[in-house]
């Protein structure tokens, strides 16, 4: 059985690197964060929805030995949606065959891997947004009729090509569900969401993670762990992996909610999981532009920063705690992020009332 780790042209769940220890993306290879992961269905946390559909339709087509219906999982960067597929593959006891968005240019890219796929193989792109129309295109006869329809040559030579593969699963990830095809989206047959995580399940990640790792964890330090890991299991493990060091070294070896606290107080992670970077752009939206409405290209540039990141990376937690909001004009800064960081008596938030519902950029 194949895996991610086997093809240089497969990423993990999207966004761009920002080199963060609470960043949920994974820009390159992380062999600590993948020996973390779960590799059974059972051993998977949270997602108990995603969790749930996922077991059935996997008992169902082993039971009637088919193919597993196409799966697109969508969502932020960090919450499992590589993990799953490579879950998936090894439940249905088949290989897994990865590849990503930017990876595929041409339709013949697609062929080339489809054609050398066995009987029930998964095949995973990540970034399943960035693929290229024109290999998208192929994409379509593939999923609904495991047939390929390609043009050979060009000009009045070209010539069409049918050619059939074997029944396959296609799994889809993303972090833009919206920057999809409908043509594209309504040929899968299961499309299921992840969502960020509870700080209780964050704490059996962190717990399962630390005994792995073979690290002495107190629950009041998993707790610690989880509360600021922003909804993401990357995240925990990341901070998990990041205390230890210093539990080992400032410490006996044990992480204690003290010690947990030292350990991210130094890492600039702060009790609700961010970091300078998550601080520098709220204080550019209401220091630079008294809290916006401002345009995401404008607040981007405003911290050196990639739009994509910024809407990727950043905004998804900003805007699950309520400090950021997305508006017909902008974005914007809510009245709990100037509370956050202090700002409450030196500026006075705009007025919300009209944002809403107006345009612009």
């Amino acid at each position: 059985m194949t895996t991610a780790d086997e093809d240089p042209g497969a990423t993990s769940d999207g966004g761009a690197a920002v080199g963060r220890v609470i960043d949920g993306s994974e820009s390159e290879p992380d062999v600590q964060d993948r020996a973390l992961r779960p590799s059974r269905l059972e051993d998977f946390v949270g997602q108990a929805t995603v969790h749930e559909s996922i077991r059935i339709a996997v008992d169902a087509a082993r039971r009637r030995d088919e193919a597993l219906d196409h799966l697109l999982l969508y969502g932020p960067p960090g919450l499992g949606k590589t993990t799953l597929a490579r879950i998936v593959a090894r439940e249905l006891g088949v290989n897994l065959r990865p590849t990503s968005g930017p990876a595929i240019q041409r339709a013949g890219d697609i062929a080339a891997i489809l054609t050398t796929m066995q009987t029930h193989d998964v095949l995973f792109i990540d970034e399943i947004h960035r693929v290229p129309r024109s290999a998208e295109e192929v994409l379509y006869s593939a999923m609904e009729d495991f047939q390929l329809f390609m043009m050979i040559g060009s000009g009045p030579a070209a010539r069409s090509v049918q050619l059939s593969v074997k029944p396959f699963t296609l799994i889809g990830a993303t972090t833009r569900y919206a920057m999809i095809s409908p043509p594209l989206r309504d040929r899968f047959g299961m499309v299921q969401r992840l969502d960020f995580y509870s700080t209780a399940e964050l704490e059996q990640v962190i717990v399962r993670s630390a005994e792995a790792l073979e690290v002495e964890l107190q629950p009041a330090g998993a707790r610690t762990l989880a509360e600021r890991a922003r909804g993401t299991p990357r995240v925990a493990n990341r901070l998990l992996r990041r205390v230890r060091d210093y539990a080992e070294v400032r410490a006996d070896g044990v992480i204690t909610r003290q010690v947990a606290d030292e350990a991210l107080r130094g890492l600039r992670v702060d009790e609700l999981g961010l970091d300078e970077h998550d601080r520098n752009l709220l204080r550019s939206l209401i220091e630079g532009f008294n809290g916006g409405p401002v345009g995401l290209d404008t607040l981007a540039a405003s911290i050196a920063e990639d739009a994509d990141t910024v809407m990727d990376v950043y905004e998804p937690y900003l805007i699950q705690l309520g400090f950021l909001a997305r508006t017909p004009r902008g974005r914007v800064a809510m009245p709990a992020a100037w509370t956050h960081l202090g700002l409450t008596q030196k500026h006075s938030p705009p007025d919300q009332g009209a944002l809403f519902g107006s345009t612009g950029d």
